[in-house]
């Protein structure tokens, strides 16, 4: 069975960093994209970053002050947030494609007070 467990999650001031991981396991196959997505109260889901191969990709909102990276002898994404701002509070969660299959975290709660 294949689980994604978070870490990292916190409450920093605006301005401060944190630093998200994400171990993947009970995987057969190999991981294909991995990437972090965000759901503040009232909104809906969005892309943060994702990694795919050497390739990375990163919401609007974070290019610059988010770096995505991927260890794969760990099977580990993790997420650098610099400069973190209010409006960055929200849950994030870890998603990784296998196969055929997304797989999601639970999240991991990111507050970021003014």
């Amino acid at each position: 069975q294949v689980q994604l467990v978070e870490s990292g999650g916190g409450l920093v001031q605006a301005g401060g960093s944190l630093r998200l991981s994400c171990a993947v396991s009970g995987s057969l196959f190999s991981i294909n994209a991995m990437g972090w997505y965000r759901q503040a109260p009232g909104k809906q889901r969005e892309l943060v970053a994702a990694i795919s191969g050497g390739s990375t990709n990163y919401g609007d909102s974070v290019k610059g002050r988010f770096t995505i990276s991927r260890d794969n002898a760990k099977n580990t994404v993790y997420l650098q947030m610099n400069s973190l701002k209010p409006e960055d509070t929200a849950v994030y969660y870890c998603n990784a494609g296998i196969r055929y299959s997304n797989y999601w975290g639970q999240g991991t709660q990111v507050t970021v007070s003014s």
